[in-house]
């Protein structure tokens, strides 16, 4: 099995993802790239970012290629910086949500976007042939330091794209002591928002707990609390975000996509009506769009193959339930400080708040279990028992629901998901897909 998952290489710092292999790394990515090449690397605020930063760095270096060094960014931001700077490549150390002792090590081509599996193959085919065919240049590449000035270059390209379209707003941040904390507070307050700021501290032993996207009720209670009109909750890398309204509602990637495609699809910017989604997408988000004259194009789980299909259909919009949101005429990568600024311009050319935006989505009920694996499953579909259980569920809930099992691309997880009308059956199926799965598993270890 090879490192990259559906986001790169991922593991826990120091013992599945080392400084040895991150300068194996360095070293076989620059190897594909021009002789007289430049790599742009970010990071986040993990503990364990300073290292990988140094060793891939010193990787890149030793195949001959130039590396400039920008800080601590969000993935968006280095994804602007590479085309910025005319690079060749860039590399960003984050992990995204997970916990903080995880690192990881993101690959994007010069126009921003995640490296396509085939170049990635390669990178690992180099490093498991020990090497073979890389090999030290000559000369080593040169290292300039850009942290003082690149964050503020990418703060210029948001503040331009949104200068007099906020309304008046008193906003709760939450960024989750991670990236975000490098841009978010400066352009939302340079561009006139009454700002509050949680876990706002470079602490990247804090990194996502009990904050940020992946606990948006956090930011949920502190704008109840505050009588705010908004919440933003980003996650360690800010390429994702989740937004409160004045009333609690959380509103998730998927009706930030509703929001979205209605507001291009009025000004007549939404090519074929069309917006890309993921299977994870609620059907209850699709009908809303159906009804507004939009089509959803399902992908598999990952912004990588949203992006994919973003290019292939020539769409302007797509995105993840995550938060992962793609606006294509402005960027090729999800961007969540972006996504806020355009959902908050919305808000404003309409002059009515989000939970008005939102309110035509019914969603679905979701549930959602994680089974852990001792194992990666080579094929979830030898589960003995599973498929047949899935027709009987799929039966049960009709043309009003739907299952969906699936791997986890960055855990050791099985994924069970039930989308329907009725919240009682949809629990009861989760539990029997899961029971099923279970006993298998433990058959297995027997």
């Amino acid at each position: 099995m090879g490192l990259f998952g559906t986001d790169g290489v991922r593991g826990i710092a120091g013992r599945e993802l080392t400084a040895e292999l991150a300068f194996g790394i360095g070293r076989a990515m620059a190897a594909g790239l021009p002789r007289d090449g430049r790599v742009v690397i970010g990071r986040d605020t993990r503990e364990s970012s300073p290292m990988l930063e140094a060793a891939l760095t010193d990787g890149i270096t030793a195949a001959g290629r130039a590396v400039g060094l920008v800080g601590l960014v969000p993935t968006p931001a280095l994804a602007y910086l590479i085309g910025a700077a005319a690079a060749d490549a860039g590399v960003m150390i984050s992990a995204s949500h997970n916990p903080p002792e995880y690192n990881g090590i993101k690959l994007l081509d010069r126009q921003g976007r995640k490296w396509s599996v085939r170049d990635e193959q390669a990178v690992d085919d180099r490093l498991l042939a020990g090497g073979l065919g890389v090999s030290s240049a000559p000369r080593p590449g040169r290292v300039e330091h850009w942290e003082e000035t690149a964050v503020l270059q990418y703060q210029k390209h948001l503040l331009e794209l949104f200068a007099g379209r906020m309304p008046d707003l008193r906003v709760v941040v939450d960024v989750a002591h991670g990236a975000a904390i490098a841009t978010a507070p400066a352009v939302l307050e340079q561009l006139g928002l009454s700002l509050t700021v949680l876990h706002g501290q470079p602490e990247g032993r804090l990194i996502n707990q009990g904050c940020g996207a992946t606990h948006p009720q956090t930011v949920r209670q502190a704008v109840l609390a505050a009588g705010a009109d908004l919440g933003l909750a980003f996650d360690g890398d800010a390429d994702r975000v989740m937004a409160v309204d004045h009333t609690g509602r959380v509103v998730d990637g998927d009706e930030i996509l509703y929001v979205l495609a209605t507001a291009l699809k009025s000004q007549g910017a939404l090519p074929e009506n069309l917006v890309v989604a993921t299977v994870m997408t609620n059907l209850g988000v699709e009908r809303a769009l159906n009804a507004q004259g939009i089509g959803l194009l399902r992908t598999p789980v990952g912004d990588r193959w949203v992006a994919d299909a973003l290019r292939e259909r020539g769409a302007a919009l797509g995105g993840e339930q995550s938060g992962h949101i793609i606006l294509r005429q402005l960027t090729e990568t999800g961007d969540g400080l972006l996504t806020a600024l355009a959902l908050m311009a919305e808000m404003a050319r309409q002059g009515r708040p989000l939970a008005d935006l939102v309110n035509p989505v019914q969603r679905y009920p979701q549930v959602l279990h994680n089974v852990r694996l001792l194992e990666p499953l080579p094929d979830w579909h030898a589960i003995t028992g599973l498929d047949s259980a899935i027709r009987d569920a799929e039966a049960a809930l009709g043309v009003h629901g739907r299952v969906l099992i699936r791997p986890s691309g960055t855990e050791p997880l099985l994924r069970i998901m039930l989308e329907g009308r009725d919240r009682t059956m949809i629990d009861q199926w989760a539990d029997r897909l899961r029971t099923v799965v279970q006993h298998a598993l433990e058959s297995a270890k027997a």
